[in-house]
């Protein structure tokens, strides 16, 4: 029996090692509730999207694009920010993820990894302690839990 696909997801800003891992991460057995979408994919009924951005200001502003254009026909879109360092993000960043906020379903975070500096395949980042730690806490940010 196939599964439905939950997450939906949209790199605001082009393609990576990040968001191919929290694809993985939102679908820990790899079945398909989660994955990417190609560039300018339409959002398949029933899937919840989700917007993943770097917690750079180029990163906000992409954000800030997207949800500017975002139809009102499709569900408000979740945020998942992956951090690009080790450190908070700059205020200019802070400021606009909050100020789009209301216009989101919500938004998780997904700590700076190391790892996927040093990695080949989203399969392989998952082996490693902190991104399996990240993938739980983003799964229970995602589901409410």
């Amino acid at each position: 029996m196939p599964v439905a696909l939950r997450f939906a997801l949209i790199p605001v800003h082009g393609y990576g090692i990040a968001g191919a891992t929290v694809a993985r991460m939102l679908d820990p057995q790899g079945g398909g509730q989660a994955r990417l979408l190609h560039p300018n994919e339409a959002v398949p009924y029933g899937a919840r999207p989700v917007l993943l951005a770097e917690t750079t200001v180029y990163g906000a502003t992409c954000v800030e694009h997207m949800v500017r254009n975002w139809s009102t026909s499709l569900p408000r879109p979740w945020l998942v920010l992956i951090s690009d360092a080790p450190a908070r993000p700059v205020p200019a960043a802070r400021y606009r993820f909050r100020a789009l906020s209301s216009r989101l379903a919500g938004t998780a975070t997904v700590p700076y990894l190391p790892v996927l500096r040093t990695v080949e395949s989203a399969e392989e980042a998952l082996k490693d302690n902190d991104v399996k730690a990240a993938a739980e806490k983003l799964r229970r940010q995602m589901e409410g839990r």
